[in-house]
């Protein structure tokens, strides 16, 4: 489908400088944050407005990055300072790792300002930030068609009673297994999924890494898909953060929630993220091209048949 035919997506989340030691390589200054890999990954897909803030030190290429891949950054802002920088460190099972430091530098006063040309954008995605900066984005859309909203444990932690009323206003939640088990307080994450369905959201899609994802709908649909085959995986940050991207992506391009179709965003958000972690960073990303991701698709499916 060309990308003319596609709706819009907006990406809201944080934009940062990531420095990321794994047990083969490290690397830092990389591009990094929520906003950043769901951009991109939604890119593929059809147009993107993106909303975030970076400060005077954010280099020019990874910028380019962004206008390379036409993400519209009329809701970019820059401000005086560093630009927000995280620090992890992946053990030789990826599935774990830890944070070294963070930084929240120009995002600690971040809030989320929508130009008057992104507010009537149909598909939003609202990527893993505070509870209450998500809810500021959703007090600004007009009539939008389908709301997406990511989260993890901090929030779930630190924001649950803002989280829960978050969860009234967005059409679908993405979290992984551990944090669905966390927010119910449930360790069947089948349980978990269909009792986070009923909090307020239509839809709640669990992520389980390697193993791929569940979806759960409020009137009791389900759809389970492992995750594409990998040899190896160079780093998985930003992982979810694409898959997010991808699922919203694709959903703006056909211009369809219904549920058969939310399957297929789910399975193109997971094949999305599958290439996310090949490289460092977006690396990946910025080698991509439309044709790739539609050959994992027809391989994929024959592994599924």
């Amino acid at each position: 489908m060309a990308l003319t035919c596609a709706m819009p997506v907006l990406v809201v989340g944080s934009i940062a400088l990531d420095h990321i030691k794994t047990p083969t390589a490290e690397h830092n200054h990389l591009l990094g944050g929520s906003a950043s890999y769901a951009a991109v990954a939604a890119s593929f897909f059809g147009p993107v407005r993106m909303v975030g803030v970076i400060g005077e030190d954010f280099p020019p290429q990874h910028k380019q990055l962004f206008v390379d891949r036409k993400i519209d950054l009329t809701g970019l802002e820059v401000a005086k300072g560093l630009t927000f920088s995280w620090s992890g460190e992946y053990e030789l099972n990826m599935n774990n790792r830890k944070t070294l430091s963070v930084a929240l530098n120009v995002f600690e006063k971040f809030q989320p300002k929508l130009p008057e040309s992104y507010r009537e954008t149909p598909y939003v995605l609202l990527g893993n930030i505070a509870p209450s900066l998500q809810r500021m984005v959703c007090e600004q859309v007009r009539k939008p068609k389908f709301v997406v909203a990511d989260t993890m444990d901090l929030w779930i932690s630190m924001a649950k009673a803002d989280l829960l009323d978050l969860l009234k206003r967005v059409d679908m939640l993405i979290l992984n297994d551990s944090e669905a088990r966390q927010l119910v307080e449930e360790d069947n994450v089948i349980r978990a999924g269909r009792k986070i369905a009923q909090l307020g959201p239509k839809y709640v899609a669990v992520k389980k890494g390697e193993h791929g994802c569940l979806l759960f709908g409020r009137e009791g649909e389900f759809f389970s898909t492992g995750a594409f085959p990998l040899e190896s995986i160079a780093d998985p940050t930003g992982a979810g953060d694409c898959f997010a991207g991808g699922f919203i992506g694709h959903l703006a391009r056909t211009d369809d929630v219904s549920f058969p179709n939310l399957k297929e965003a789910i399975i193109q958000g997971t094949l999305v993220a599958s290439f996310c972690v090949e490289e460092f960073s977006l690396g990946r990303m910025k080698k991509l091209q439309s044709s790739e991701i539609e050959s994992r698709r027809k391989a994929f499916g024959s592994y599924i048949a």
